[in-house]
């Protein structure tokens, strides 16, 4: 067996060469050029470390200057603007020469003084296809040009837009003696030729940057192309629980086109949707002066800029254990959720896929009397593509193709996952090429006019609105009509993990799901030609021989052609990438090493190529090894139609290396002479189901939720529950295979659906919020073996116990759910209390938004009726209120017992109760400061019953002082 050497030593810190200078991992610094005419790189440090001779070498995330990227340096480019690349490398430590700061945009906006020290960013950008992240940018002025801080600019004093001096016909000379602008929309007409005597000023040179609202527009503007906004208008908030009328519905359509055409230029704007079902108003797309107007016109309340929207992308049903429990109890898995219908807004759906297959033997009921859908054709979905488990279908895309040229080729895809057997209705408003909120809020007008019972959103908005607080962006707000009109709303959490404040589902209206792993793995081996078996990743069918017969093991870069142009070093050969780099009379029939290196990590490299390569040349198999230079890699299992397996961690690729080395024979030059090793791949196909479960996913948003753009918590708990989302066979396109295994919290909020699916049978009463109660106090908090759940952290292979900001409640227990003795129950009245109690905000902001008026505010936020108590800043004590309602058929009596948070001491009065059934009883918990941690610790309150009824409430406090 070969011998294992020492490996590598993480180290917390570095000190500079010549400096008392200390680098951690996530500090900024300057790295030294090859040339001294270049000025110094800069690199975010991920990790540091030691080899076995006590070399510390850094690990790094390049930053690029403007001129380094694919488009360079353009107009709107600071002097200190940076790029956040995808570029990793593995550096010595001693070529850093000092530490910098990168700061976030807006923070750097704000800075007083700007040291030499200081940069910014605001993009990420991907090194091999020059892709930046986000690909919407603010823009300003009437030439619509990002800013830029280094440069001046004016201020109109009643509409607060932004102007270059040289776009308003001022010199820069001028605008600095000035103290007062008026644009040309906001000028009285016999001011137009006037001399203008002041004006409100901006730039670096004063200390002073730009800090005020912005547009958000699409990927093409960076080519400068000129592109407009996307305004959502609302007006006057409908009344819920009623149909709409036809004509009714019309006038609201006929008031939407007259505030247009009486406000903006012909041809200067269109119109994309009506919104005239659970909220008045209209999307439209036009150009930043004619938004000015529509903001000065009579009837418009609420303007909000168009946001991104994406995706936050079998055996679960055991795992939750629905077929023991639950689909029993509803009458059978032929029965359970039946006459629910289940609307997904999403990238739509295959109808001609076997999850959704018309079973003329037991045929799918057709009376939902409550529900209205159609189906709409279209491409690749026929006239009979609703078969009574698909019983509606429509598609959305105005706001995408207002903002890009949708791809005919791909555009219509529609992978989906299957969930439960309650009835599904589609309403498409995401595209592989593009997402905007315009579609998906026109798909939840249309969604709920139509009657379902639960909506499902596996999308969320790329980042929190700038010009609102979260709860008020027109977004949430559509989510709250929905929940008024009695649809249950499930939403992703986001794919933002681990880091905290990530969470893209904010408001208490909506249940937010975060994702998790099951105990169902495939594992999957190599045997070396030693007899070693080392364990990897792959869903692939095994070597011919099923493991008994090994095959010649070859590493890549060993098998280069003698006389091809194809370099010795990566990503050419060792990586696998051309089949025109490697010699056939080697590879084939051999198992190959392929190595996980600078191509992966820069974008340029895939699996894909690897099993191209595999196929041309006839590999008998590949391995994807762990390169030590660049550390351990995330691998998750990937259908191979060759034999394939990944090795993500070093020390099982250092064995591979090792065995290989000690049985391959080389010349003096370093050329092979003979391939002596041998290795067979194991079938990983077969499934395995003795993992550790749940544990949350590393891609999973975590809490606290937040308030705003800049990130600050406020007291609602996000995610609300956890449901599996790792790792899920869900239904596929057919251009690919039937199925594919997909990971994200869009997979956890099926889940979600399908258990109110189950609940909502049950008790066709329920409210909303009774059903996210019943499944939030009821859930787990621990896994398979008893020990509490754990979430993955930010390094490889790293866990620890999780939290209510990364599961919420916990793990959904379908079982429990459908009994869970005791509900909270919040109606729209409550969340107009709750939105009047929140800081800084107003009674006529509220109203505007939503129309609710503020006639009984809470206390405060956490005054809300929800199964969970999260307080962002307890200073001193506060008194928080609870009613609970006995939903069970008998009376039943409760022990209250807590579990408190760090810093803080709980009373909890009464400390027992007896409630009848239909019976609520009220609740009061004081929370007193007893040590300030400066952070946020958790508890939980538990209420007992006699009956075997269980209630957990989970605590969430931040104790500020005492």
């Amino acid at each position: 067996m070969a011998k294992i050497r020492p490996g590598k030593r993480d180290l917390d810190s570095y000190t500079i060469r010549g400096t008392n200078k200390v680098v951690r991992a996530g500090d900024c610094v300057l790295m030294r050029p090859s040339d001294n005419n270049t000025p110094p790189y800069v690199a975010l440090v991920e990790k540091i470390e030691a080899d076995n001779r006590n070399n510390i070498k850094v690990r790094v995330r390049w930053y690029y200057r403007p001129e380094e990227s694919m488009g360079g340096r353009r107009q709107f480019h600071g002097s200190k603007e940076l790029f956040l690349s995808d570029h990793c490398d593995v550096q010595s430590a001693h070529t850093i020469e000092g530490k910098c700061i990168v700061h976030s945009f807006k923070n750097y906006t704000k800075l007083e003084n700007v040291g030499a020290e200081d940069y910014y960013c605001r993009f990420e950008y991907k090194a091999a296809t020059g892709a930046f992240m986000p690909d919407r940018v603010a823009v300003y002025c009437k030439c619509e040009m990002p800013y830029n801080p280094d440069d001046l600019m004016v201020q109109c004093e009643l509409c607060k837009d932004w102007y270059h001096p040289s776009c308003v016909n001022m010199t820069i000379e001028e605008a600095k003696v000035l103290d007062k602008f008026l644009c040309s929309d906001c000028k009285p007409e016999n001011d137009m030729k006037k001399s203008q005597n002041t004006v409100t000023t901006t730039s670096l040179t004063n200390g002073k940057k730009l800090l005020c609202k912005t547009l958000k527009v699409s990927k093409t503007f960076l080519a400068h192309a000129k592109l407009a906004r996307i305004a959502h208008v609302l007006g006057k908030f409908l009344a819920m629980n009623c149909e709409v009328s036809k004509a009714y519905a019309k006038k609201l359509v006929d008031s939407h086109d007259k505030i247009l055409k009486s406000t903006l230029e012909t041809g200067s704007y269109n119109k994309l949707y009506s919104f005239k079902h659970i909220v008045n108003g209209f999307a439209v797309h036009t150009s930043p002066s004619q938004v000015k107007k529509i903001k000065r016109a009579a009837g418009v309340k609420v303007v909000e800029r168009d946001r991104g929207a994406k995706m936050m992308t079998s055996y679960t049903p055991h795992f939750l254990g629905l077929p023991e429990d639950v689909w029993t109890q509803e009458g059978g898995e032929t029965n359970a959720g039946e006459g629910i219908v289940i609307g997904f807004v999403d990238t739509g759906i295959n109808p001609f896929h076997p999850s959704f297959a018309y079973d003329p033997v037991n045929p799918f009921a057709s009376n939902f009397s409550h529900f209205s859908g159609a189906c709409e054709e279209g491409p690749r979905f026929p006239e009979n593509s609703c078969n009574g488990k698909i019983i509606s279908a429509r598609f959305f895309s105005a706001g995408a193709q207002a903002v890009a040229t949708l791809n005919a080729s791909m555009d219509f895809l529609s992978p989906f996952d299957a969930v439960g057997h309650g009835r599904i209705a589609v309403y498409k408003a995401i595209y592989p090429s593009i997402g905007t909120l315009a579609d998906v809020v026109a798909a939840i007008d249309q969604a709920t006019l139509e009657g379902v019972d639960i909506l499902t959103l596996s999308v969320g908005p790329d980042e929190p609105p700038e010009d609102t607080i979260t709860f008020l962006s027109v977004f949430d707000i559509f989510m709250l009509s929905a929940n008024k009109a009695g649809v249950f709303v499930v939403q992703a959490a986001g794919n933002h993990g681990p880091s905290p404040y990530s969470v893209v589902s904010y408001s208490p209206w909506a249940v937010g799901v975060a994702a998790c792993s099951t105990d169902r793995i495939y594992p999957a081996s190599l045997i070396l030609g030693n007899g070693l078996k080392v364990g990897g990743v792959g869903l692939s069918g095994p070597t011919f021989g099923d493991g008994l017969y090994k095959y010649k093991l070859v590493l890549a870069k060993d098998a280069v052609k003698a006389d091809g142009s194809f370099p010795k070093t990566p990503p050419y050969t060792e990586e696998c990438q051309y089949p025109e780099a490697l010699d056939p009379l080697i590879v084939q029939g051999s198992v190959v090493i392929c190595n996980f290196s600078e191509g992966f990590y820069n974008g340029t490299s895939s699996v894909t190529a690897i099993i191209d390569t595999a196929r041309v040349l006839g590999f008998m198999g590949f391995l994807l090894v762990a390169n030590p230079a660049y550390g351990d890699f995330i691998a998750e299992p990937i259908p191979f139609p060759v034999p394939g397996i990944m090795i993500p961690r070093t020390s099982d690729s250092k064995i591979i290396s090792e065995y290989y080395e000690e049985n391959v024979f080389r010349d003096k030059r370093g050329e092979v002479t003979k391939y002596g090793g041998s290795a067979a791949i194991c079938d990983g196909r077969i499934a395995s189901y003795i993992g550790r479960a749940p544990i949350v996913n590393r891609f999973s948003s975590r809490g606290p939720d937040i308030i705003d753009h800049d990130r600050n918590p406020t007291d609602v708990l996000k995610p609300d529950i956890l449901a599996p989302g790792h790792q899920i066979w869900a239904a596929w396109s057919p251009i690919r295979n039937n199925f594919g295994m997909l990971s994200g919290t869009s997979m956890a909020t099926p889940h979600i659906a399908g258990v109110a699916a189950l609940i909502k049978q049950n008790n066709p009463s329920w409210t909303p919020s009774m059903i996210a109660s019943a499944m939030s106090t009821t859930a787990r908090k621990c896994d398979n073996n008893g020990d509490p759940i754990m979430a993955e952290g930010s390094d490889l292979y790293s866990l620890y116990t999780a939290t209510p900001f990364d599961f919420g409640a916990g793990l959904v227990n379908p079982s429990r759910a459908l009994d869970p003795g005791l509900v909270f129950s919040s109606g729209y009245e409550d969340y107009i209390n709750f939105l009047c109690s929140l800081p800084n905000t107003d009674p006529a902001t509220i109203k505007t938004a939503t129309g609710g008026s503020c006639n009984s505010p809470f206390s405060n936020p956490s005054d809300l009726n929800i199964p969970s108590i999260t307080i962002s800043a307890l200073s001193g004590s506060r008194l928080v209120r609870r009613r609970v309602k006995n939903v069970a058929n008998k009376t039943e009596t409760y022990l209250c017992a807590v579990q408190e948070p760090k810093g803080v001491r709980v009373e909890l009065n009464p400390s027992w109760f007896t409630v009848a059934p239909e019976g609520s009883q009220d609740l009061e918990i004081g929370l007193n400061v007893t040590q300030n941690i400066d952070d946020f610790d958790f508890g939980e309150i538990v209420l007992t019953g006699n009956l075997n009824h269980i209630v957990r409430i989970p605590l969430s406090i931040y104790p500020v002082s005492t």
